[in-house]
């Protein structure tokens, strides 16, 4: 129960702060005080920072489903703990949109979305407008890229002491690729949360956030432990 209260807390607070900070700060209604897809950025990289050192010890901090199989193919986690991270991970998210959702409720005139409380998708009436083919391979490619730095500063040859900090500047860097394509998963059950309580095209585009993260995740840990990692080496 440690273990998956620790991901459920840690994934707590990535949506909340993450999608917390796109919704209700990311821009501003009255000029340029809003903190804009920089400031978003930001918001998810230092969550994920800051759970790394409060929850790192306990779990190593996955707070991610795409993360956790992806370390379960690689070897590094057993499957029994790898369920109990991915039901902390998912109540976690969902808790944490209803939260959001309570809050920015007391605004006057808010109206739920297609794409409300920070939810991820694609296509005509989301952002950049790209289509299903760029949407997946945004999520797969950049997924691949930050579990590879996760798998490379976590591993034998990696420096643990700042393996938090490079772990979250690399979801900064994605974020500022990939939010005017998808608004940025890169993670499961951050795009569940919000689906769940934004319904419409929100929740009918949640198949490609799953399935996206989960391939560019696996690639990941086919690569490193068939090439990074010998029999007689573990990182």
């Amino acid at each position: 129960m440690r273990k998956l209260l620790a991901e459920l807390i840690g994934t707590f607070s990535l949506v909340l702060f993450g999608c917390g900070a796109a919704v209700v700060s990311g821009i501003s209604e009255t000029g340029p005080s809003g903190i804009g897809l920089l400031g978003i950025a930001m918001a998810f990289g230092l969550s994920v920072v800051v759970m790394a050192y409060a929850i790192g010890g306990i779990t190593g901090c996955h707070i991610n489903p795409a993360i956790t199989v992806s370390m379960l193919v690689a070897g590094k986690i057993k499957s029994g703990d790898a369920v109990q991270y991915i039901i902390g991970q998912l109540v976690g998210a969902v808790l944490a949109s209803a939260v959001l959702y309570l809050i920015l409720k007391g605004k006057p005139g808010f109206e739920m979305g297609e794409w409300a409380l920070g939810a991820n998708g694609w296509g005509e009436g989301y952002l950049g407008g790209y289509n299903t083919a760029s949407a997946f391979i945004t999520e797969a490619v950049l997924t691949f890229l930050f579990l590879f730095v996760i798998f490379g500063t976590t591993s034998k040859w990696g420096n643990s002491t700042m393996a938090g900090l490079a772990i979250g500047l690399t979801l900064v860097l994605i974020h500022l690729v990939a939010i005017p394509i998808t608004g940025t998963s890169v993670n499961p059950a951050r795009s569940l949360g919000p689906a769940v309580f934004a319904q419409g095209k929100a929740l009918s585009q949640l198949w490609l956030f799953i399935a996206a993260p989960i391939a560019g995740g696996i690639v990941a840990a086919l690569v490193w432990k068939g090439l990074f990692e010998t029999k007689n080496s573990i990182a």
